[in-house]
C-alpha cells in the first residue's frame, strides 16, 4: 500500500501524537508499505528529508497566536492558497491508497480529507485530543460551538473511519462527531517500551540536585487538561511527612497557573520546571522518579503514563478502571488510581491524592514491585508500536479493500 500520514504535530516536535504518528509511520515502512508524511514546519527542522525509510514533507506553517482558548499552545497552522495547492500536488504525485490522519482540528487533516474526497480515497482518523475541558464553562462553550460549526462540517466532507483509544473519547465521538464519520475502531495508543527502559537516573539526579531526595516526575506539557493544580494543592500534606520531596515537571508550560498556587501555598521550592526535552532524554528523567504523575484532572491516560508503566515507573492517575474499554487495570495492581473528587467531578481530590503519593513515597522500591511486573504485561500484550501498528495495517487495508 501507498500509505499518506497527516498529522500537524510531527518530530522533532515532541508530543504524543508526534511520537505515534511517527512510530506508525516507521513501521507502515517496516511492513513494506510506501509511506509519506505530510506536516508542518517546526523550528529549524527541514522543509523535507527521509527518515526511518519515510519521506517527511513539511508545509510552511504559521504559529496560532497564544490564547487561553488555544491553552497558550504553539499550534502550527498551514493554512493559505499555497498550502492547498502544495498539499494537493504532493498527494497527487504520491497516489495514496489511503490517508492516515491525526487531529480532527488541524488544517492539513481537512486538506487531506477535501484531497481524499475528490479522489474517492479511504481516510482513517485518529483524533488525540478532545475539543472540551470541564475546567472552564466559558471554554468549554467555545469548543462545543467550533466543534458544531468547523470541525464535524469538515470532517463530513470525507466521512473517515475513526480510531477510538479510551472509554472517554469514544464517548466524546458519539456526542460530537457521530453523524459525521462512516465508523469506529478500537485501537489503543502505541508505544516502543524499549526506548523507554534503560534510562539513567545518575545524570538527571546531578544535574538537578535530586540525591537523597524523594521524586516526583511529571511527564507532558501543562495545559489546562494537564494542569497540575491537583498535585500541586496535595504537596503541603505530602511534604510535612516527606519534606525533602521534589516535583520534576518534564514538558512546555502552556498554563502557569499551578505556578502561582504553589507560589500562594508555600511550595514552590519543591518544584522544578524543566521546559520540553527531547523524547531520548524521557527514560531518564523515568529512572530517576519513585512516581510519575500527571493525568489528574480525570481527562483519560495518555501516552507518557503508558511510558512510565513501560519502564517501570509507578504511576498515579485520577481514571476510570475501564479507561481502555475492554482493557481493565485496577488500583494497586498497574498503577495506583487518586479518588476523585466526586462522581461528578472526576478530577483527583487533592487530599486523597496526598494520601496516595505518601503510601507511594513511604516505601518507593516495594510500590514499584506491587505494580511494575503486572504493568510490563499490561504494556507488552496491548500497547506495544508493534501491536497497535499490525492493527492499524489490517483496518488500512480493509479501507482499501473495500474502497
Amino acid at each position: 500500500m501507498r500509505i499518506a500520514v497527516v498529522n500537524n504535530f510531527y518530530p522533532p516536535r515532541s508530543g504524543g501524537s508526534a511520537h505515534l504518528s511517527q512510530h506508525l509511520a516507521h513501521k507502515y515502512a517496516q511492513s513494506g508499505h510506501e509511506v509519506l508524511v505530510l506536516t508542518a514546519t517546526y523550528g529549524d527542522a527541514p522543509a523535507e528529508e527521509v527518515h526511518g525509510g519515510v519521506r517527511i514533507v513539511r508545509i510552511h506553517a504559521w504559529t496560532l497566536p497564544k490564547t487561553r482558548f488555544a491553552a497558550n499552545f504553539d499550534i502550527g497552522f498551514t493554512s493559505s492558497p499555497k498550502a492547498k495547492s502544495r498539499v494537493f500536488d504532493l498527494l497527487d504525485e504520491f497516489a495514496p491508497d489511503v490517508v492516515h490522519q491525526h487531529g480532527q482540528f488541524f488544517d492539513l487533516t481537512w486538506l487531506s480529507g477535501w484531497w481524499a474526497r475528490r479522489r474517492g480515497v479511504p481516510t482513517l482518523l485518529s483524533i488525540h485530543t478532545r475539543l472540551e475541558t470541564p475546567l472552564s464553562k466559558f471554554n468549554d462553550f467555545v469548543y462545543t460551538v467550533a466543534d458544531r460549526i468547523l470541525v464535524a462540517p469538515l470532517m463530513r466532507m470525507h466521512r473517515p473511519k475513526v480510531v477510538v483509544m479510551d472509554i472517554l473519547m469514544d464517548r466524546y465521538i458519539d456526542k460530537r462527531y457521530r453523524r459525521a464519520i462512516s465508523g469506529k475502531v478500537s485501537i489503543p495508543v502505541g508505544i516502543d517500551p524499549e526506548v523507554l527502559r534503560g534510562g539513567e537516573a545518575s545524570g538527571i539526579r546531578k544535574e538537578l540536585g535530586l540525591e537523597g531526595r524523594r521524586v516526583v516526575v511529571s511527564i507532558g506539557h501543562v495545559i489546562p487538561q494537564r494542569s497540575r493544580i491537583a498535585l500541586v494543592r496535595a504537596l503541603p500534606l505530602v511534604l510535612e511527612k516527606f519534606p525533602d520531596l521534589v516535583v520534576v515537571v518534564v514538558g512546555g508550560v502552556y498554563h502557569d497557573e499551578f505556578l502561582h498556587i504553589a507560589k500562594d501555598l508555600g511550595v514552590e521550592h519543591a518544584l522544578i520546571t524543566t521546559g520540553a526535552v527531547p523524547q531520548a532524554r524521557v527514560p531518564d528523567f523515568l529512572a530517576a522518579a519513585d512516581v510519575e504523575v500527571h493525568e489528574l484532572e480525570g481527562l483519560g491516560f495518555g501516552t507518557a503514563s503508558l511510558e512510565a508503566l513501560a519502564a517501570g515507573t509507578p504511576v498515579i492517575a485520577a481514571i476510570e478502571t475501564d479507561n481502555f474499554l475492554d482493557i481493565l487495570v485496577e488500583d494497586g495492581r498497574e498503577l495506583y488510581i487518586a479518588p476523585p473528587v466526586s462522581s461528578r467531578e472526576p478530577r483527583a481530590d487533592p487530599s486523597a491524592l496526598a494520601g496516595v503519593l505518601m503510601r507511594v513515597l513511604e516505601d518507593p522500591a516495594a510500590a514499584r514491585r506491587q505494580v511494575s511486573t503486572n504493568a510490563h504485561r499490561l504494556i507488552e500484550e496491548h500497547f506495544t508500536i508493534e501491536r497497535v501498528a499490525a492493527r492499524h495495517l489490517e483496518v488500512l487495508e480493509e479501507l482499501v479493500s473495500a474502497r
